[in-house]
Parts: C-alpha cells; sequence; structure tokens
C-alpha cells in the first residue's frame, strides 16, 4: 500500500469522520485544543520549580496550593450559574481570557509570593470555563458520538505531550525563570488567539440559548437557592450517583499517582531522574495507538464492558508496581503501558457516561455540581497519600488498589444507556436522566 491509499484509509477512519460530520462547535474546540495542551505540557513540569527559583518557599508553595483549592470549589459551584446566566459561548470566552490569558500574563512577569497567588486566583476562573467548555463542545452533538468527541479530547492533550521534552532542552541552555516566562506569554498569547477563534466560528448552543432565557430575569441568588431542589434530584439518580463515585475515584487514583509515581521509582526502585520525562511519552504513545487503531472497533460493546475491564487493569498497574523488583526498568514500561491502555478504556467513556446521565436542561449546573463535589472530596486525599507514603512508598499505590476495587464493583452494576435523541430534553424540562 503506497502512501496515497494510506492517506485515503486514514481520511475514511471513524474518527476523522466524525470531525467532518460535527462541523459546528465539537470540531472547532477540538481542532483548538492543542492552542491550550501544547504550552501547558511545556510549562507544567518547571511551574514548581520557576517559584521555588525565585525564592517561593515550601510552605508558600503549599499556601497556594490550598488557597487554589478553596477558591477552584467556589468558582465551579457557581459555574453552572453563571453559565446559564451568560452563555456557553460567553462564559467559555471568559474563562479562557480570565482564567489563562491574563493568568499567564501575571505569571509571567511573577517574582514574589504575592503575584503568584494572584495568578492561581485568576487561573481559578478556568473552573468555570470547564463547565461551560464541556456544554459547548457536546450540547449540539449527536449522543452516540460522545465517546469520539471525549476521544478527540483525549487525543488532543496526548498530542501535546510529545512537546514536553522542548522545554527541557531550552532551559538546559537558558535556565528556569527566563524559559518559563517566555513559556507563560505564548501561552497568554496562545489562548488569547483562542478566545478569538471561539468568538468567530463557536455558536451558542441551543440549550444554551434556552437556559438563558429562562435566567434572564433571575438573580444569582435565586438561582443559587434553587440547588435545594436540584442537589437532592441528583443524589436520588442511583446512575448519575455510580457514574460520580467512580469519577471520584479517578480523581483520586490519578492525584496520588500523578504526586507519588516520580518518587517511589526514584527513591525505592532506584530508577535516575533523567528517565522520568520518558514514561509521560510512553503513555502517550500508547493510548494514542490504542485510541486511533482500536477504540472506534468497541463501539458495539458500548461502556460497562470496556470501563470495567479497564479498570481491572488500573488494579493490576497498582500490584504490579508494588511488586517491582529494584531496578527493573523493564517492569515499570509494563506498568507505564497498561496504564495506557487503562486509561483509553475508562476516560472517554466516563465522561461519555456522565453526560449521557444528566438531564440536558440542567446539565450546566449539575456539572458544575459534580466538579465541585469531586475537588472538594479529593482534596484530602493528597495530604493522606503523602502521610502513607512516609510510613512506606509502596502504601500510596495499595490505596489506589482498595479504590480501584470499589470502582469495579460499581463499575458492575452499571447500565449501558441507550442514545437517545437529545433534543427530546432540551425544552429545558425536569425529567429524569436517561
Amino acid at each position: 500500500m503506497n502512501i496515497t491509499q494510506k492517506l485515503k484509509v486514514l481520511w475514511k477512519h471513524p474518527l476523522i469522520e466524525l470531525l467532518k460530520h460535527n462541523r459546528g462547535n465539537p470540531r472547532t474546540l477540538i481542532l483548538m485544543e492543542p492552542l491550550w495542551g501544547i504550552p501547558y505540557n511545556l510549562i507544567a513540569p518547571f511551574a514548581t520549580l520557576y517559584m521555588y527559583t525565585q525564592g517561593i518557599t515550601d510552605v508558600q508553595i503549599g499556601l497556594i496550593l490550598s488557597v487554589s483549592m478553596v477558591v477552584q470549589v467556589l468558582f465551579s459551584f457557581f459555574g453552572g450559574i453563571i453559565t446559564d446566566k451568560l452563555g456557553r459561548k460567553f462564559t467559555t470566552m471568559m474563562g479562557d481570557f480570565f482564567g489563562w490569558s491574563v493568568a499567564c500574563l501575571i505569571w509571567a512577569v511573577s517574582d514574589n509570593f504575592w503575584f503568584f497567588l494572584t495568578a492561581v486566583l485568576f487561573n481559578s476562573f478556568e473552573q468555570i470555563n470547564q463547565t461551560a467548555w464541556y456544554c459547548l463542545l457536546i450540547e449540539d452533538a449527536d449522543s452516540k458520538d460522545l465517546i469520539g468527541i471525549y476521544t478527540w479530547v483525549n487525543i488532543g492533550g496526548l498530542i501535546a505531550i510529545f512537546f514536553a521534552p522542548i522545554s527541557g532542552l531550552l532551559i538546559n541552555s537558558f535556565t528556569v525563570v527566563p524559559v518559563v516566562r517566555v513559556l507563560y506569554f505564548v501561552f497568554a498569547l496562545n489562548m488569547l488567539i483562542k478566545v478569538i477563534v471561539t468568538f468567530r466560528y463557536c455558536e451558542e448552543t441551543r440549550q444554551g440559548k434556552i437556559r438563558m432565557a429562562e435566567t434572564k430575569d433571575h438573580s444569582v441568588l435565586k438561582l443559587l437557592f434553587e440547588y435545594k431542589d436540584l442537589i437532592p434530584k441528583v443524589l436520588m439518580n442511583k446512575e448519575i450517583m455510580k457514574v460520580l463515585i467512580v469519577s471520584v475515584i479517578l480523581h483520586i487514583a490519578n492525584l496520588v499517582s500523578t504526586s507519588f509515581f516520580s518518587l517511589y521509582v526514584t527513591q525505592r526502585l532506584g530508577i535516575e531522574n533523567r528517565y522520568l520525562a520518558f514514561f509521560p511519552i510512553l503513555n502517550a504513545a500508547v493510548m494514542l495507538l490504542f485510541m486511533i487503531g482500536i477504540q472506534h472497533r468497541l463501539e458495539s460493546v458500548k461502556f460497562r464492558i470496556p470501563m470495567w475491564i479497564g479498570l481491572v487493569l488500573y488494579a493490576a498497574c497498582s500490584i504490579l508496581l508494588i511488586l517491582t523488583p529494584s531496578r527493573s526498568m523493564v517492569f515499570i514500561i509494563i506498568y507505564v503501558f497498561v496504564g495506557a491502555v487503562a486509561s483509553a478504556l475508562v476516560m472517554p467513556r466516563k465522561d461519555a457516561l456522565l453526560q449521557l446521565n444528566i438531564n440536558p436542561g440542567e446539565r450546566a449546573r449539575i456539572n458544575a455540581l459534580i466538579m465541585s463535589f469531586t475537588i472538594a472530596f479529593a482534596s484530602p486525599f493528597g495530604y493522606f497519600a503523602g502521610w502513607l507514603s512516609s510510613i512506606d512508598r509502596r502504601l500510596p499505590f495499595v490505596f489506589t488498589f482498595t479504590i480501584y476495587i470499589i470502582a469495579i464493583l460499581i463499575v458492575g452494576r452499571i447500565r449501558d444507556p441507550e442514545f437517545a435523541d437529545e433534543n427530546e430534553a432540551e425544552d429545558g424540562s425536569t425529567k429524569g436522566c436517561r
């Protein structure tokens, strides 16, 4: 098969067909995702070092993170109300501008505690943006396309990871502070471009227009008071609660694994620091190959079975890491490989399943509640995992194994939703979720 034939086959790939079919908001937002993902992945490994190099102490860094978590919970809680009143499109633009463009400009010139704290507070606007962005992404799309759309979102983030070593090379030549300052300026410019593209090529969703009309004459306090009726409905919906608990478990497990994997493999297993940058790239490569080559072949088995298999693989990863002998790079590569397959199976389906079980008329506020609950509930587990690690570096992964088992049991009781025409529920009614 020559190159031309290969390109023709690739052009007919189901994921490409999905982009061609979804010409509106989904395609625009998916194609713009690298504007955020590439600079984020260039900066993320060095963000803490950037602060520390400029004299910010460990205690101050911890305080900044704690304040950030509290403000994020608050902003997430109000995110649904703001998204309904101002619209999905405008709120997304506002979140990108204040939460990223302005925040990155402040980070770029920061040289003391108060500048860094101010940047983090502006960045918390991003929690409002998350609710609006997801609504703008999927509300006018067909429900059968949701797994594919979330797969594309994951692919956008994965591709960006391959750019991460560039910042390391630059820092080796020019030191941390000047390189990260320039990267933050580039990040700010990218997000400004993203705001302009969103304004030009995205449209307010049908459900967004309905909610803007319904909330036009309602104050924020009145809409906030309505949560007293909405929260019990969410808590009594068994399918939402099952997926929500699984989402929280995955968030906690990811928090623990991300925070303590590098410490575990370097301090306990004796792997050299220079290999750490290799593992995220391997993870991204495996996930990309799986999502492009296999993901679309699993459509017939829907949600529960792939998610269950993925969670079993996650649990196996925890055990594998605990049993890995010292300096055994092969075992760690297997751990990364299996974990990447598990992520490819679980993450797009978890996100799609959650949206399919939400009443479209209350999507913004329910998503905001879920985000607030997830962040608030997960926040203490960073400290808990740190305490476990101080006793024995294997214990955080014993903990992740335990909560993965809980998730496996819950997913075994989840029902596969039927793909329905979402327009039937776009009258803003309070019908039960699918």
